[in-house]
């Protein structure tokens, strides 16, 4: 129950600091501090007491194992954080190239 109560914490701390952002680039490491929170509930849900790890190479068929595909998805989520977080970086940057502020209430609307 414990690590189920820290996705959620970590995920709402981030969500408070998207809320009261007044940065773009705040905003990003926010946005990165909830995904964070995915990681936690990924491997809190394929956790098993008393397991080793899915290499079935020298462990006998009885002896349980951690699910796998968890463990997959929390690194194919890494991967996706590390790509949404490097464009937002790169969006924020463009809009401080545009307008030379990173406030959302001062960036004004382009014409293009």
């Amino acid at each position: 129950m414990l690590p189920y109560l820290l996705a959620v914490w970590i995920f709402l701390a981030g969500l408070y600091g998207i809320v009261t952002s007044r940065d773009l680039i705040h905003t990003t490491v926010c946005v990165s501090v909830c995904q964070s929170s995915t990681y936690i509930l990924l491997l809190a849900i394929g956790y098993r007491k008393h397991a080793t790890a899915p290499v079935y190479g020298d462990i006998p068929s009885s002896r349980r194992v951690v699910d796998p595909i968890v463990q997959a998805l929390t690194l194919t989520d890494i991967v996706v954080a590390v790509a949404v977080s490097s464009l937002l970086i790169a969006l924020a940057l463009r809009v401080y190239d545009s307008s030379n502020s990173l406030d959302p209430s001062q960036i004004v609307g382009q014409r293009g």
